[in-house]
Protein backbone atom coordinates (compact mmCIF):
# COMPACT_ATOMS: atom_id res chain seq x y z
CA UNK A 1 0.00 0.00 0.00
CA UNK A 2 2.86 2.36 0.80
CA UNK A 3 4.37 1.66 -2.61
CA UNK A 4 1.11 2.53 -4.37
CA UNK A 5 0.79 5.86 -2.56
CA UNK A 6 4.45 6.62 -3.22
CA UNK A 7 3.94 6.08 -6.94
CA UNK A 8 0.85 8.32 -6.89
CA UNK A 9 2.83 11.07 -5.12
CA UNK A 10 5.66 10.86 -7.67
CA UNK A 11 3.29 10.97 -10.65
CA UNK A 12 1.25 13.83 -9.17
CA UNK A 13 4.45 15.77 -8.42
CA UNK A 14 5.57 15.52 -12.02
CA UNK A 15 2.14 16.49 -13.35
CA UNK A 16 1.92 19.44 -10.94
CA UNK A 17 5.31 20.67 -12.09
CA UNK A 18 4.17 20.64 -15.70
CA UNK A 19 0.83 22.27 -14.89
CA UNK A 20 2.41 25.09 -12.91
CA UNK A 21 4.82 25.77 -15.75
CA UNK A 22 1.86 26.05 -18.15
CA UNK A 23 0.14 28.71 -16.03
CA UNK A 24 0.09 32.29 -17.16
CA UNK A 25 2.98 34.34 -15.94
CA UNK A 26 3.66 37.97 -16.72
CA UNK A 27 3.91 37.49 -20.45
CA UNK A 28 2.15 34.34 -21.45
CA UNK A 29 0.75 31.01 -20.55
CA UNK A 30 -1.35 28.32 -22.08
CA UNK A 31 -3.83 30.74 -23.62
CA UNK A 32 -1.10 32.74 -25.39
CA UNK A 33 0.55 29.55 -26.57
CA UNK A 34 -2.54 28.66 -28.60
CA UNK A 35 -3.29 32.16 -29.88
CA UNK A 36 -5.62 33.39 -27.16
CA UNK A 37 -3.50 36.39 -26.28
CA UNK A 38 -6.04 38.91 -27.56
CA UNK A 39 -8.91 37.53 -25.50
CA UNK A 40 -6.86 37.20 -22.33
CA UNK A 41 -5.69 40.83 -22.53
CA UNK A 42 -9.27 42.08 -22.73
CA UNK A 43 -10.05 41.29 -19.11
CA UNK A 44 -11.23 37.89 -17.94
CA UNK A 45 -9.28 34.71 -18.16
CA UNK A 46 -9.83 32.35 -21.06
CA UNK A 47 -11.47 28.96 -20.92
CA UNK A 48 -8.09 27.27 -21.23
CA UNK A 49 -6.73 29.11 -18.19
CA UNK A 50 -9.80 28.33 -16.10
CA UNK A 51 -9.65 24.65 -17.03
CA UNK A 52 -5.94 24.61 -16.29
CA UNK A 53 -6.68 26.08 -12.85
CA UNK A 54 -9.28 23.40 -12.16
CA UNK A 55 -7.00 20.57 -13.26
CA UNK A 56 -4.13 21.95 -11.16
CA UNK A 57 -6.33 22.18 -8.07
CA UNK A 58 -7.62 18.63 -8.61
CA UNK A 59 -4.15 17.14 -9.01
CA UNK A 60 -2.98 19.16 -6.01
CA UNK A 61 -5.76 17.73 -3.86
CA UNK A 62 -4.89 14.19 -4.95
CA UNK A 63 -1.23 14.90 -4.14
CA UNK A 64 -2.14 16.28 -0.69
CA UNK A 65 -4.41 13.33 0.14
CA UNK A 66 -1.67 10.90 -0.89
CA UNK A 67 0.86 12.66 1.35
CA UNK A 68 -1.55 12.47 4.30
CA UNK A 69 -2.26 8.80 3.59
CA UNK A 70 1.47 8.03 3.42
CA UNK A 71 2.01 9.80 6.74
CA UNK A 72 -0.76 7.80 8.39
CA UNK A 73 0.53 4.52 6.94
CA UNK A 74 4.07 5.23 8.18
CA UNK A 75 2.71 6.12 11.64
CA UNK A 76 0.66 2.93 11.88
CA UNK A 77 3.29 0.65 10.44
Amino acid sequence: MILAFSIVVIICSLILTLLVLLHKGRGGGLSDLFGGGVSSSLGGSSVAERNLDRITIGVGLIWFASIVALGLLYKLG
